[in-house]
């Protein structure tokens, strides 16, 4: 008996004594079969609109694995909730990652969902970072989809089904034939645009290629509807005058009509006789195309091109055109014209017939008879003989005589 008061009045010692460690409630106790925040747990204040029936003690998951508790829940500044997680060291987050209340089950107990996004940053969550409410969010309560369904059909959109249909038959009803026949161009339609969805896609593709254009020159665009005003008030000033000059126009394309319509024999006519000149140009186009490659190419042609060992070849030419010297070489030559049968036979070499022309330079050279009496010319030196007409006077006494020089004795030396 001793012994059992004994046991009492040291378990009242006990739970009098440990009122000062659990001065916080049950609520600060680990609770057994939590999760494992290993030696050196982290950190992290959570920011939630709101945490429904969260508590402290609530577990903290990644993929759905225990990895930390909830330490504390308070309202914050913004009238929003602050919630204090600490979470294993030996997990890794992201610095973006993000929060979310959810629930075990339909009726089980509310947990924080830790997760990465899809296009986490590199890098890990640091200790006592805080995750912003714009990562953060919570799973429906059963009590919302509950009332989302009494909505729905309770007056909601199901009720209203019945009446939506009520009004389809109605509407379709005694056009049936019709209804069906727009189903058939409605399907032919739908298969001539998958037919044509290529060209479709291009098209898409060539407007959006514009559109990119027409956005790069958004300002050349705006300058040009800028300066647009200007120029209709422009035409605007001038439309009396382009209205006279367009009359004007149509009085000369009126004009030029009754031209061509009263020329046209004519023209076609002048086309008929030019038809044998295109066909002789057509017939000689390839010997007119070579003798024209030789002009430019003179006097060396493309075919002596070959014959020159280098790239340029040199041509000197002297011509003399002193016409003494011309007439000298012509009167040695001492061949007669040429046409013996014909009216030019009579005329003597070139030397007699040239002889008057070289002035006093001249070799003795004999005369020579034309038709009729006389010379073609006097030689250089010789006294002009009186005229025999009765009419002219002969020469003053004490004057001396007349000396011609040829016919081109004052060009070549000679003297009167």
């Amino acid at each position: 008996m001793t012994r059992r008061i004994a046991a009492a009045a040291t378990a009242a010692v006990l739970l009098t004594s440990g009122c000062g460690a659990l001065s916080g409630g049950l609520r600060g106790v680990d609770l057994p079969g939590g999760a494992n925040l290993g030696d050196n747990p982290y950190r992290l204040t959570i920011e939630f609109t709101d945490v429904v029936d969260l508590v402290p003690q609530s577990l903290v998951k990644v993929a759905d694995v225990p990895v930390g508790t909830v330490s504390d829940i308070r309202v914050g500044p913004d009238w929003t909730a602050e919630v204090t997680v600490f979470v294993n060291g030996d997990v890794a987050l992201p610095p973006d990652a993000e929060a979310r209340v959810r629930t075990t089950s339909l009726l089980g107990e509310k947990f924080v969902e830790l997760q990465a996004p899809r296009n986490a940053a590199p890098g890990r969550i640091a200790d006592g970072a805080t995750i912003p409410l714009l990562r953060t969010s919570r799973a429906a309560e059963v009590e919302e989809v509950l009332g989302a369904l009494s909505l729905l059909l309770n007056g909601g959109v199901v009720a209203q089904i019945r009446t939506i249909a009520d009004e389809l038959n109605k509407a379709l009803e005694g056009n049936e034939p019709e209804i069906r026949a727009l189903l058939d161009d409605l399907n032919v339609l739908v298969g001539a645009l998958d037919d044509h969805k290529g060209e479709i896609t291009r098209a898409i593709d060539e407007i959006n290629r514009l559109a990119g254009t027409l956005r790069d020159r958004s300002g050349q665009i705006e300058t040009a509807l800028q300066d647009l005003p200007p120029g209709l008030r422009e035409l605007e000033d001038q439309r009396a005058k382009l209205v006279d000059m367009l009359q004007a126009l149509d009085r000369l394309s009126g004009v030029a009509t009754n031209v061509v319509n009263r020329s046209r024999d004519d023209v076609v006519a002048d086309l008929e006789l030019l038809r044998p000149v295109l066909a002789k140009l057509v017939e000689s186009g390839p010997d007119l195309v070579n003798s024209l490659s030789l002009l430019p190419t003179f006097p060396f042609s493309d075919g002596t091109v070959d014959a020159f060992a280098g790239d340029y070849s040199n041509l000197y030419v002297k011509l003399d055109l002193d016409l003494s010297e011309l007439l000298k070489n012509m009167a040695r030559s001492g061949e007669p014209f040429p046409g013996p049968d014909g009216p030019l036979g009579m005329l003597p070499p070139t030397s007699q017939l040239l002889g008057p022309l070289l002035g006093p330079t001249s070799p003795s050279l004999p005369d020579f008879p034309l038709i009729g009496e006389g010379d073609l010319l006097p030689l250089p030196g010789e006294v002009q003989p009186p005229p025999t007409s009765g009419s002219a006077e002969p020469p003053e006494e004490g004057a001396e005589p007349t000396r011609e020089g040829g016919l081109l004795g004052g060009l070549l030396g000679g003297d009167r």
